[in-house]
C-alpha cells in the first residue's frame, strides 16, 4: 500500500483492533474477495486518484483494500458525523491510507474533511449521500474539468444527483450504485432491515414483540425495517405519501396510518423517508409516555429536533446514542443517535455479507469509469445505470460461494424467449 502520510484520525493506538474487525469482514466478502484477486496483477486504477467520502467501516476498508490492490491512489472521508468506527479508521491511517475521519465530527469539521480529499486532486469520485460531488460542483468548480467521473451509493444521493442533472447543475456524469439490483434489493432490504433493528436493540435494548412499531416510509430500506421487525413479533404501521407503496405495503400485512394518528398509538418509530419533517412537533405532542423515536434515513432532518427541543423540560443521556426527552407535561420521549441514521450511528452498519455486492458494484462502477477514459470514449454527462449484466455477474459470483446452483436455459427455451411468432 502506498505511504501517503496523510490523516486525520481519533486515536492511532486503535489501529490493531480496528485490524482484527477489517479481517473479520474479509472472510465475509467474497465477491470483493474474487475481484482483488483478479485484478492485483493487471492494477487497472494505476494512475488514478479517487476521492471518497462513504461510511468509515470494516466493510468499507475491504472495499479501500481492494481498490489499493488494483493500483489505485485514495483520499478519504466519512460520510456521516456519527457512522466512522474510529479503530476502522486508525487501522487503515496505520497502513498508509489518507483518511480523514472520525467518530462524532460536528458539521465543520465533515465538511472540512471532505476539502482534505479534494486537495488531492482526485480524477475520480465515490460518494454516499453526494456530499462530496455536491462539494466539489460548488467550491472546487476547477477539479470539474479534470474529473472522469463519480459514482453514488444511496437513494437520498441519487436523488439529489438526478435533480442536479435536470436543472444542468451536473458536470460530469454519475453512475447510479444503488440502481442496481444486487444493492437496492439486497442492501437496501436486508441489510437496511436488520442494520436497523441492530441499532435500536443496541441503542435500547428493549422487547420488540407486542410493540406498534411505526415506519414512515415503505420504499426498499422502510420495508426492510417493517418486515423484520414483524418478524420479530411487532405490531407495524406504515406511513406513506405515495399510492402504491401505501398499497403494497398493506398486502403484505402491514396497517397504514397517516403520521398524525400513528404518532398516538405508536411505541417505536424509525423514518425511512429521504424527506425533512416527517415527524414534527404536533406529533411529539400526540406520542405515548416512552415513545422511542429513530431515523434509517441518510440525513438527519427527517425528525425534527428543533420542535422537540423548544418542548421539553430538561433532556439527558440515558444510555449510549439514547437520549431522554422529559416533556413539560411529564412525558418521556427517547430519541435514538442524535436523529442521525441509527444502523450506522449506534450499531455497526450493514452486515459484511450484504454489502459485499453493493461494494463489488461500487468497484466495478469505477472500472467502468476508467475503461471508458482509456478507451477514449466520453461518457455522456448525467446520471447513469450499469448494465443488468453486471447485476447477474455478482449474484452469480455471491451464489457460488454460497455453493448454491441455478439451472439455466436449455437451447430450445432460448429459441423459445427469442421467437415472438410463439404464441397460443
Amino acid at each position: 500500500m502506498a505511504k501517503i502520510n496523510k490523516f486525520k484520525v481519533k486515536d492511532l493506538k486503535l489501529a490493531a483492533q480496528g485490524r482484527t474487525k477489517i479481517e473479520w469482514a474479509e472472510s465475509r466478502m467474497p465477491v470483493l474477495a474474487a475481484l482483488r484477486a483478479k485484478y492485483k496483477k493487471t492494477k487497472p486504477f494505476k494512475g488514478f486518484k479517487i476521492a471518497g467520502c462513504l461510511h468509515v467501516t470494516k466493510e468499507t476498508a475491504v472495499l479501500i483494500r481492494t481498490f489499493l490492490d488494483a493500483g489505485a491512489e485514495l483520499s478519504w472521508s466519512g460520510c456521516n458525523p456519527l457512522s466512522t468506527q474510529d479503530d476502522v479508521a486508525a487501522a487503515l491511517a496505520a497502513d498508509g491510507v489518507s483518511i480523514y475521519a472520525w467518530h462524532g465530527m460536528n458539521t465543520k469539521e465533515f465538511y472540512w474533511c471532505i476539502d482534505r480529499t479534494l486537495d488531492f486532486k482526485p480524477q475520480l469520485t465515490l460518494d454516499d449521500g453526494a456530499d462530496l460531488i455536491f462539494t466539489v460542483h460548488n467550491k472546487y468548480q476547477n477539479l470539474v474539468t479534470t474529473i472522469i467521473g463519480g459514482t453514488e451509493e444511496t437513494t437520498t444521493g441519487v436523488h439529489r444527483l438526478r435533480k442536479m442533472a435536470e436543472q444542468g447543475a451536473l458536470k460530469y456524469p454519475v453512475y447510479a450504485v444503488n440502481d442496481s439490483v444486487t444493492k437496492w434489493d439486497f442492501d437496501n432490504v436486508y441489510g437496511t432491515g436488520q442494520s436497523t433493528i441492530d441499532g435500536i436493540l443496541r441503542a435500547t435494548s428493549v422487547l420488540i414483540a407486542g410493540k406498534n412499531f411505526v415506519i414512515a416510509g415503505y420504499g426498499h430500506c422502510g420495508s426492510g425495517v417493517a418486515n423484520r421487525a414483524k418478524g420479530l413479533g411487532a405490531s407495524t404501521i406504515a406511513t406513506e405519501i405515495k399510492p402504491t407503496a401505501a398499497l403494497k405495503a398493506t398486502l403484505e400485512g402491514h396497517r397504514v396510518l397517516k403520521m398524525d394518528e400513528a404518532a398516538k398509538v405508536g411505541d417505536i418509530f424509525v423514518t425511512a423517508t429521504g424527506v425533512k419533517d416527517v415527524i414534527v412537533g404536533r406529533h411529539f405532542a400526540s406520542m405515548k409516555d416512552g415513545a422511542i423515536v429513530c431515523n434509517t434515513g441518510h440525513y438527519d432532518c427527517e425528525i425534527n429536533l428543533t420542535d422537540l427541543e423548544k418542548m421539553k423540560k430538561s433532556k439527558r443521556t440515558i444510555r449510549p446514542n439514547c437520549e431522554e426527552y422529559l416533556m413539560k407535561d411529564g412525558r418521556k420521549i427517547y430519541i435514538l443517535a442524535k436523529g442521525r441514521l441509527v444502523n450506522l450511528s449506534a450499531a455497526e452498519g450493514h452486515p459484511s455479507e450484504v454489502m459485499d455486492m453493493s461494494f463489488a458494484n461500487q468497484f466495478n462502477a469505477q472500472l467502468a469509469l476508467v475503461s471508458s477514459y482509456k478507451s477514449g470514449k466520453k461518457l455522456p454527462l448525467g446520471v447513469h445505470v450499469l448494465p443488468r449484466e453486471m447485476d447477474e455477474q455478482i449474484a452469480g459470483v455471491k451464489l457460488s460461494t454460497m455453493n448454491i446452483k441455478i439451472d439455466k436455459l436449455t437451447k430450445d427455451q432460448i429459441k423459445y424467449n427469442n421467437d415472438y411468432s410463439e404464441g397460443t
